[in-house]
């Protein structure tokens, strides 16, 4: 394992963020990555875990050791009719849901075209056209940098929930995800409850797993900028998640509001709404802006720095504070 120092991480963040870090390795191994975290307790340095760089904002200099996994790797076992599969952390997510569903393992197709690495998934239970990661996991092995030993978590453990999961909380910048064990299966039961799936689909009803995930790769691609021609990080900012009273009170002064009810009893709004609502759709100032097509996906048009990006965001957020009441959360971590 080679430790690189001084390294441009421009390409390792999908928002084309111009920023350093005092030092770099890629680790391929289980072993690789141990050394690396001895690298750090020997020279008291701090770590940061990257993936596919699809899900962050870099505000400045890292003065840290940058580890992006790299671990590759997929292994599937059967147990009657559901495939238990094993996907190393460094696998691509997409190019793992294509797989799956050309073997005809099924359970991801909703969940195609989400850019970013296998080992990211859990963290932000990741989701899509109605369905999350937390349907379908059965654990996540990683290795634990306070007991020093390498652990698996069932599904319960990692307490998924909506964007969120132990990962960002408990076991925050303790736990590095190696691999991640998903329960799917040879019997098609797609999910095509989501209207904007549904409203796309020949015959919802009918509709194979196949024709789902070629269908929701579809709508991301008419939706959703490309990256690597626009850089963003997909939805800036997460669906806010209210009490039914205040959703009821919103409701009575604006009842075209988009929203959902949960299952824990709360009312689900839909940021890009409320975004959009706000009159931010489309709008562009000092080279960062929102897409013209999607109200919660902010585009780094001339590769500015995060703190620009941030600012930016701080307008929207101010902005929807004042007219509805509703605060709205970012998805990507800042450092």
């Amino acid at each position: 394992m080679n430790i690189s120092q001084d390294v441009d991480i421009r390409e390792f963040n999908t928002f084309a963020v111009p920023a350093k870090a005092a030092y770099f390795a890629e680790v391929t191994t289980l072993e690789e990555l141990q050394q690396a975290l001895a690298f750090c307790r020997t020279n008291n340095q701090r770590f940061i875990v990257l993936g596919g760089g699809s899900n962050l904002v870099f505000t400045g200099e890292i003065d840290a050791l940058l580890i992006r996994m790299a671990l590759r790797g997929i292994e599937c076992s059967v147990i009657g009719s559901d495939r238990i599969v094993d996907v190393a952390a460094g696998e691509n997510w997409h190019e793992l849901v294509r797989y799956c569903v050309g073997q005809g393992w099924y359970g991801l197709e909703n969940l195609v075209a989400i850019p970013g690495s296998v080992g990211a998934a859990p963290i932000q239970n990741i989701g899509a056209y109605g369905v999350e990661l937390s349907r379908v996991l059965e654990s996540v092995t990683g290795w634990d940098c306070e007991q020093n030993v390498l652990r698996t978590l069932n599904a319960q453990e990692c307490q998924l929930s909506y964007r969120d999961s132990v990962f960002k909380h408990q076991l925050k910048d303790r736990f590095i995800i190696t691999s991640v064990s998903l329960r799917l299966s040879i019997e098609a039961r797609p999910e095509v409850s989501y209207p904007a799936l549904r409203a796309e689909l020949v015959d919802p009803d009918s509709a194979t797993p196949e024709q789902v995930a070629a269908t929701v790769a579809s709508i991301r691609a008419e939706k959703l900028p490309d990256y690597r021609v626009e850089p963003n990080v997909g939805s800036f900012f997460k669906n806010p998640l209210i009490s039914v009273e205040k959703a009821s009170e919103l409701l009575a002064s604006f009842p075209a509001l988009a929203h959902w009810s949960m299952p824990d009893g709360r009312v689900k709004l839909a940021a890009a709404w409320l975004v959009e609502q706000s009159g931010w759709k489309g709008r562009r100032e000092g080279g960062v802006g929102i897409h013209p097509k999607h109200a919660i996906v902010l585009v780094n048009y001339d590769g500015l720095g995060g703190h620009n990006i941030l600012a930016f965001a701080a307008q929207i957020q101010a902005d929807v504070l004042a007219k509805y009441g509703v605060s709205l959360d970012i998805e990507p971590r800042v450092y």
